[in-house]
């Protein structure tokens, strides 16, 4: 009986142990959740098969109890602080290649425009994207709206410029 009470207790342990540690420390389905099931699952099996339904019982409620005390005792502790990142990300897109472009201005599509692609516009490739749908490449185009990294163009309506990039 002594030795049933110990196989119980430890594999509920080790079930609140390794599903703890699939939450804090490896998010996603990966072993430590599957060993936090198995262990649950063979304790409370352990527990109704050698302890009877009392015993099965009663690990079912300890385990459960056991589970959400830890949760909630990590979370307001300072313990998921100290392993968590606090950093801040405040580096920027470098943008350098849009200072010459302005609305109004005249490229050529290096890319087919599907409806993002390239144009080569002030000796720079800029992403782009169509409003008129797809552009050929080669093709001039006109840049109606500029955003922090791409331009939006429409097709001009005249001849047909050399691509750029056929040109290397």
């Amino acid at each position: 009986m002594t030795a049933d009470v110990t196989i119980v207790v430890v594999l509920s342990l080790l079930s609140i142990l390794m599903i703890l540690i699939e939450i804090f420390l490896l998010p996603g389905i990966t072993v430590a959740g599957v060993l936090g099931a198995i262990f649950s699952a063979g304790s409370i099996y352990y527990a109704y098969s050698h302890l009877g339904t009392t015993g099965g019982h009663i690990t079912v409620l300890v385990s459960v109890v056991l589970l959400g005390y830890s949760f909630v005792w990590l979370i307001r502790s300072k313990t998921i602080d100290r392993v968590s990142l606090h950093t801040d990300i405040d580096s920027k897109v470098d943008t350098s290649n849009m200072d010459g472009v302005e609305v109004g201005a005249e490229g050529v599509a290096a890319s087919r425009l599907n409806p993002m692609g390239k144009i080569y516009i002030n000796q720079v490739f800029v992403e782009a994207k169509s409003l008129t749908g797809f552009i050929d490449e080669g093709k001039t185009v006109v840049i109606l709206k500029k955003l922090a990294n791409q331009v939006v163009v429409t097709e001009k309506t005249e001849n047909r410029a050399p691509s750029p990039v056929q040109s290397k």
